[in-house]
């Protein structure tokens, strides 16, 4: 099976199962202008003057710290990225946000509150709120006078959203909407002045509401006793007979499910940024506890296993970084508006629009970026044995801040079922041809093995690897919806098998794209991202064969699927690399330098 030529199809999002790209086709750090690497430098020396040293006040929740380092934040215009200059903020392109929300992870607490407030706690306003809305709120949340948070978790509505029981109704004189309700998990509730509130209009249309502290009525509980992010603050709210002034409906009646969830996938894909920081840091903590630590005569680094560790913590750093500067790349060159000439309004929704298309990346962001972290920080753990798991040490923090991440911006679960759904979604309607694609499989299928010249070049296996891990999707999906059709997603465990296929297929390509354009770039300076493409595209593909064996198990049985397990160990054949040298090469640059060792390349 060939895949689709490059062209307009490539920038659709979920169009890598399908089509052909190239190096120059793929955004990495090396790209990075100098001013969106000063933006970077920015956030993280904030970070490292002014919220590091408190984080001992911070972790004991001390009143009015986390709100206070949120205002500095703004006074130096870390607030307003999402902010268009015209409403006071800086209107960061997305390769800068994604650039300022990794460099803002130092310190978990605070990179959770600050994407409460400038993320999802200020897009709806930014791009579903009326002329009258953005004047009055944005230049003061860009500043930071006005903190701001977003609410849609309940108590009994968490991942299903739209079952909300938070009401609101129009008070006899027309003037307000009268809210009543209660609302869970509220990352900054507990000192925001601005509350993005969802409710159901007569108990029935989904909308969306401004409003502010103070209103008559409305409450903020007690702070939440959290396994983690304990410097942030997270609070129920509750509501009796809260009269919020008519014009703050945000957006329409009964349209609230777009607000929510376009904000959602903003929200998802600047996850993925701030877990590929930590994950940054939890290599860079190891790797000097690691040089620092004697055992049986030898420092810990010298042992291999820990090189092992180290290794593998920053290959699959490399590859959720290639992914989400990729996709960060992806999105800013879709909102780019030719000829610069777009007001303000017409950008706005050109920027949902986008968002919308690439919605399926954005949860591949925040799932695997999530994974990456909760990997990286439990391996740390272990490095440092019995004082990982002393609050002494930074990693212990870093281990129990990294368990939310799986959690909200929709649970990984749900992010799984989406991304499938999504895709199966764009295949119906024909916005990406899956469907073609899987019949121009079935014809090679039954026409059997080619005896095709092999490819030659530096990454040729990587090049046939990654077309055969497409066809391996293309396989376990077209079998699974041959089956079941339309009552596919009720296969929960198969949809997953073929979420994280998908997952994989998109962070190998990114892998290889990156290492591929960093060698034509670089030549031999490029071999350490080359190696770690090579190992995170071998392990990939093992796992990629498993989980299709799953799901086409769980789909056909007898003949069929004996014959199917034979197409797909055909598909699966690979190299055999030699993974252990590979992360022992790369250990020892992360020990070179006692951090990540491909930044910026």
């Amino acid at each position: 099976m060939a895949t689709t030529p490059v062209s307009r199809s490539l920038t659709r999002g979920g169009a890598f199962l399908i089509t052909d790209s190239t190096p120059e086709d793929v955004f990495t750090p090396a790209d990075l202008t100098d001013d969106q690497r000063l933006i970077g430098q920015t956030a993280e020396e904030f970070v490292t003057k002014e919220v590091m040293p408190l984080i001992p006040d911070l972790e004991l929740h001390k009143e009015g710290l986390i709100a206070g380092l949120l205002k500095k934040a703004g006074e130096i215009g870390l607030l307003g990225g999402t902010i268009p200059e015209e409403y006071g903020g800086s209107g960061l392109d997305k390769v800068s946000a994604t650039v300022l929300a990794e460099k803002l992870a130092g310190y978990a607490s605070f990179a959770v509150s600050h994407g409460a407030h400038a993320g999802i706690g200020t897009i709806p306003i930014v791009n579903f709120g009326t002329e009258e809305q953005k004047k009055k709120y944005l230049p003061k949340i860009a500043s930071g006078e006005l903190l701001s948070c977003y609410c849609l978790s309940e108590p009994q509505a968490g991942s299903d959203a739209l079952a909300s029981r938070t009401r609101a109704v129009l008070s006899p004189d027309g003037k307000n909407w009268i809210l009543n309700g209660q609302k869970m998990w509220i990352t900054n509730g507990g000192f925001a002045d601005v509350y993005i509130v969802f409710a159901k209009v007569d108990g029935e249309k989904f909308s969306c509401f401004i409003v502010e502290r103070g209103t008559p009525g409305f409450t903020p509980g007690a702070e939440e006793k959290k396994m983690g992010i304990r410097g942030s603050s997270t609070v129920p709210l509750f509501f009796e007979n809260s009269p919020v002034p008519k014009e703050n409906l945000l957006h329409e009646i009964g349209r609230g499910h777009i607000v929510a969830f376009n904000t959602l996938n903003v929200g998802r894909f600047s996850l993925g940024a701030y877990c590929l920081g930590g994950a940054k840091n939890a290599l860079a903590a190891s790797s000097r506890y690691s040089k620092e630590r004697t055992a049986f005569g030898k420092r810990l680094c010298d042992f291999g296993l820990i090189k092992a560790k180290l290794g593998e913590m920053a290959i699959r750093t490399y590859a959720i970084e290639s992914m989400i500067y990729r996709s960060a790349g992806m999105i800013e060159a879709a909102v780019a508006t030719p000829g610069g000439g777009a007001s303000t309004a017409d950008k706005t929704l050109q920027a949902m629009q986008v968002l919308e298309e690439y919605a399926i990346e954005s949860s591949i962001s925040k799932v695997v970026g999530s994974e990456t972290l909760d990997f990286c920080v439990d391996e740390a753990v272990q490095i440092f044995g019995g004082y990982g798991f002393h609050e002494d040490y930074p990693v212990a923090r870093a281990y129990r801040d990294s368990r939310i991440n799986r959690i909200f911006e929709g649970t990984n679960e749900i992010n799984r079922m989406l991304i499938i759904q999504m895709l199966m979604k764009r295949a119906m309607t024909g916005v990406i041809p899956l469907i073609p694609a899987a019949m121009k499989l079935s014809e090679e299928v039954l026409a059997g093995p080619s005896f095709e010249e092999p490819a030659t070049g530096a990454f040729a296996e990587e090049e046939r690897v990654l077309t055969q891990a497409k066809k391996i999707f293309l396989l376990a999906a077209g079998t699974a919806v041959q089956k079941f059709r339309d009552q596919l997603a009720e296969q929960q465990e198969i949809v997953a098998a073929l979420a994280n296929i998908v997952m994989d297929v998109y962070a190998m390509e990114s892998s290889l794209r990156r290492a591929q354009k960093a060698s034509a770039a670089r030549g031999a300076a490029g071999a350490g991202l080359a190696d770690a493409a090579r190992a995170f595209m071998s392990d990939a593909m093992d796992r990629i064969e498993k989980e299709a064996r799953t799901a086409l198990a769980a789909v056909a049985e007898g003949d069929a699927l004996t014959t199917q397990l034979a197409v797909l160990r055909r598909f699966a054949k690979h190299a055999p690399v030699d993974t252990i040298a590979i992360r022992r090469r790369v250990a020892e640059a992360v020990l070179a330098q006692d951090r990540y060792p491909f930044e910026g390349r």
